[in-house]
């Protein structure tokens, strides 16, 4: 009895059943549909993004020192000289993702056409993991500059995900490539709680005992060392945060006295229990809301 046809026409049906499940290969980014883009880990793609939420680099008020240097940074790097991947750090709702937004428009516009290949790229953050399969898309789109963000990047306990990170800030292989650049936000310094870092610096932790710990927690530290430039951010002062409310009310045009408007916008803070640029823009959302005046997307 010949059975070796019948064998041979199952392993062949398998093979095209494989065929089928297997993902279909990522076509090769097209860059030059949009100026920014959102990484899609499953299935892989880079979505690009047309309507961009940000606000006018000239909106962000009490932050000027932050700006000028992330300004600076990132026009060396538009203009393909060297530049360093930034953590930006600090007291929630301050404009950490809001500059990053701002400072690439601001340095297309300033740059010129050339500048134009400045893509924004947003990875969101249980998409790290990913990160080496997003950087072997990039490697290929030589041409361009690539921002690849991170917004409010952080890591618990038995997350293990920021070592794909490590390696592609400093210490891999085949390194970051040099169109290239990362940048993230977070409201933690070394990207972990501060309660970990308390136990590794406190008096026992040189305790044989605790040396295992204190290893692992070195090592998750390290990956915030691996960002060249931090740009730190504090609560702001009350003026700054009046200067944010009437920097928000004369650009949308909405009617209000002085006195009104700094009395509700202190109300408004009081009750938060928090003055931020977060807060300002929230304050001023009511207060268009109150007038009928529509807040545009720009």
């Amino acid at each position: 009895m010949n059975i070796q046809q019948p064998i041979g026409g199952l392993v062949e049906r398998i093979a095209r059943a494989l065929e089928r499940l297997a993902p279909l290969p990522l076509r090769k980014p097209d860059f030059d549909r949009a100026q920014t883009f959102v990484w899609r880990a499953e299935p892989e793609a880079f979505v690009p993004v047309i309507d961009v939420n940000r606000v006018p680099l000239s909106l962000l008020k009490g932050i000027d020192a932050m700006r000028d240097v992330l300004v600076e940074n990132t026009l060396r790097f538009a203009k393909g000289l060297p530049a360093n991947n930034t953590l930006l750090w600090g007291a929630r709702g301050m404009g950490k993702s809001s500059l990053v937004k701002a400072v690439h428009a601001a340095v297309i516009q300033e740059a010129g056409t050339k500048a134009g290949d400045l893509k924004l790229i947003e990875i969101h953050r249980e998409d790290i993991g990913t990160l080496p399969h997003c950087l072997a898309h990039l490697r290929e789109a030589k041409d361009k500059r690539l921002i690849l963000f991170c917004d409010d990047l952080s890591f618990e306990a038995p997350d293990i995900s920021y070592k794909s990170l490590k390696a592609v800030l400093e210490g891999g292989i085949e390194g970051r490539p040099e169109h290239v650049l990362f940048y993230a936000t977070s409201n933690r310094r070394h990207l972990m709680p501060r309660n970990e870092l308390e136990g590794v610096n406190s008096r026992d932790s040189w305790d044989p005992a605790n040396s295992g710990r204190r290893d692992a927690v070195d090592e998750k530290v390290s990956l915030s060392d691996r960002f060249g430039l931090w740009i730190g951010f504090h609560v702001c002062s009350q003026d700054d945060y009046l200067d944010m409310v009437r920097g928000y009310a004369e650009f949308y045009g909405l009617e209000i006295t002085e006195s009104d408007l700094r009395g509700e916008a202190l109300e408004w803070a009081l009750a938060r229990g928090a003055r931020s640029g977060r807060v300002a823009f929230q304050y001023i959302q009511d207060l268009a809301g109150r007038l009928g005046v529509r807040l545009c997307q720009t």
